[in-house]
């Protein structure tokens, strides 16, 4: 599942995910990202995974063709989970995009929109 969270920021998108996430929550998530970006710019990202089992085959195939597409779009990136492989993702990625990217535990979620929401 995914919920897109509002924010006050326009140049923020903000979603938490749970559960097992497939291509059909791509299917939404994909275009309000492509949006943002195209009005704002470089945008700031709030990754929240609660609960979080993982992506489909299909939905994985959507995330890596949208950040070979976006790899230059974000300046932030705040990943916040409750799994230690959420961690490991943070780090695998860093090499791979301009974006300053930040894991949080998910007790510290205050934080971590604060941080996002610094310039």
């Amino acid at each position: 599942m995914v919920e897109i969270l509002n924010t006050q920021k326009p140049d923020l998108f903000a979603a938490r995910l749970s559960g097992k996430v497939g291509k059909e929550e791509y299917d939404l998530i994909v275009p309000a990202l492509e949006a943002q970006i195209a009005q704002q710019g470089k945008i700031d990202l709030y990754w929240e995974m609660t609960d979080f089992e993982g992506w489909s085959a299909g939905a994985m195939w959507e995330d890596i063709k949208f950040d070979v597409k976006h790899v230059n779009s974000f300046r932030k990136v705040a990943i916040v989970g409750d799994e230690t492989w959420e961690n490991t993702i943070t780090k695998l990625i860093k090499p791979f995009t301009t974006a300053e990217v930040q894991f949080f535990p998910a007790t510290q979620r205050a934080e971590a929109m604060a941080w996002v929401n610094l310039p």
